[in-house]
């Protein structure tokens, strides 16, 4: 049976593998082409009108999910001198599946030197009954410039979250900037909602961004308003961390950030 499809072992359903590939390259015409642009199953990317030297990619769910027992996997490598933005069509929401085991989400994410990812997919919501384990890990050469951003929200309108362990891990030049684990939900270790961590918020979120002026124009650690800060990191990277009741507010958190970051 092939990728993208449910895969049964025994008469059971295990849960659908899909994957998806997105290559940007400098067209040496001063834009920047999509050599590949593949998916599978529920990963459906697509290009879509953009200007000047970069691409515009859109995600688009062609299926729900990820359901439990799912293993979906993004993988991204933008080259010299190309310029990438990627955004999703719509929220992904982790769901109870057939199976009790938990879904995966990889994403790979590779930028070049003088390369430029913009990673700004829409939130992941976790769902009452849902088990998903999110891993992202980031490698940039030198040079390399990136702004991403991560929202997860907890649970859907008046519901009890599922359990939600993601992991973010970015290298630069194969050191590491930063690397960290948050796990919430039914299951999670002690503490995850209390004044130390989430303090009762039902949306999180991250930004990070990497520019090679930060080497020389470092940020300044500050607050950014009551409920989220900025921090600079071991390298020309700065991570903002938010925390709010709601998407909407969290993302208008994020944004503010985005702008006064490039």
């Amino acid at each position: 049976m092939g990728a993208g499809a449910a895969r049964r072992v025994d008469g059971v359903t295990t849960g659908v593998r899909a994957l998806a590939r997105i290559v940007a390259r400098d067209d040496g015409r001063g834009g920047t082409a999509l050599p590949v642009l593949a998916g599978e199953g529920p990963l459906a990317p697509r290009r879509t009108r953009a200007s000047g030297d970069e691409a515009r990619v859109m995600l688009v769910g062609a299926m729900s999910g990820p359901l439990g027992g799912d293993r979906f996997r993004v993988e991204v490598s933008v080259g010299s001198a190309a310029l990438l933005h990627v955004r999703s069509a719509a929220a992904t929401i982790a769901l109870p599946g057939q199976t009790k085991s938990e879904a995966r989400y990889d994403l790979r994410l590779d930028v070049a030197a003088d390369g430029e990812l913009h990673w700004l997919p829409e939130q992941l919501i976790s769902a009452r009954g849902s088990d998903l384990r999110v891993s992202c890990r980031i490698d940039l050469a030198p040079g390399a410039r990136l702004v991403h951003r991560e929202e997860q929200v907890l649970g859907r309108f008046g519901e009890e979250p599922g359990r939600l362990t993601s992991r973010l891990g970015v290298r630069l030049a194969g050191r590491p900037l930063l690397d960290q684990e948050v796990a919430c939900g039914p299951g999670a270790p002690g503490g995850w909602d209390g004044p130390a961590v989430l303090a009762g918020h039902r949306a999180y979120g991250q930004l990070i961004v990497v520019r090679p002026e930060f080497e020389r124009h470092p940020v300044q650690a500050r607050m950014l308003g009551e409920s989220a800060a900025l921090t600079p990191l071991a390298g020309p990277a700065a991570l903002v961390t938010a925390v709010a009741p709601d998407a909407l507010r969290l993302r208008q958190l994020l944004n503010r950030a985005i702008s006064g970051l490039t």
